[in-house]
């Protein structure tokens, strides 16, 4: 084989050798975002589940203590005992909630969840509650590994109607 030759197939392996740890590298930080991103559609299918049977004690561990619940534009819930007070008055309606589209964002320990969903519910008098809108939902990440809310704004689609 001619030097030249040999410099040509030397640099094609050494190129190739070289990506193919960058190669698996990218290959495990996609499945671990995958994982991560699973994660946190969870805690927000968790909330919803939990806000359906009931179980405010359920909602309040997918917050922060401090977390931040955003009742209808302009009403701010903050805080276990306010978010507790605030679920109790919408659970009373019995809502089911629904996820029809979503995405994550994801900054290291940061994340956005935004969401489209619908809800039907009862109000007090029995009626029927239609409901739909745009979520945004600001997750972090704990130390021992969970993601938890720490804004949740259900009502997010509110300043398009705004002119």
């Amino acid at each position: 084989m001619k030097p030249f030759a040999f410099q040509r197939l030397f640099c094609l392996a050494a190129l190739l050798l070289g990506t193919q740890p960058i190669y698996a590298q990218s290959q495990d930080s996609q499945e671990n975002k995958i994982m991560e991103h699973n994660q946190i559609h969870t805690i927000i299918e968790t909330n919803n589940a939990a806000v359906a049977s009931g179980d405010i004690e359920g909602v309040l561990v997918t917050f922060e203590p401090d977390g931040v619940l955003v009742g209808e534009p302009g009403m701010i819930a903050k805080g276990t005992p306010a978010l507790r007070e605030a679920f109790k008055q919408f659970i009373a309606i019995n809502p089911k909630i629904t996820i029809t589209n979503h995405e994550v964002i994801q900054a290291d320990d940061i994340a956005l969840h935004s969401s489209t969903w619908t809800l039907s519910g009862l109000a007090p008098d029995g009626s029927p509650i239609e409901q739909s809108g745009f979520s945004v939902v600001v997750l972090r990440k704990q130390p021992d590994g969970r993601w938890l809310m720490v804004i949740d704004n259900p009502f997010a689609n509110h300043l398009l109607s705004r002119n």
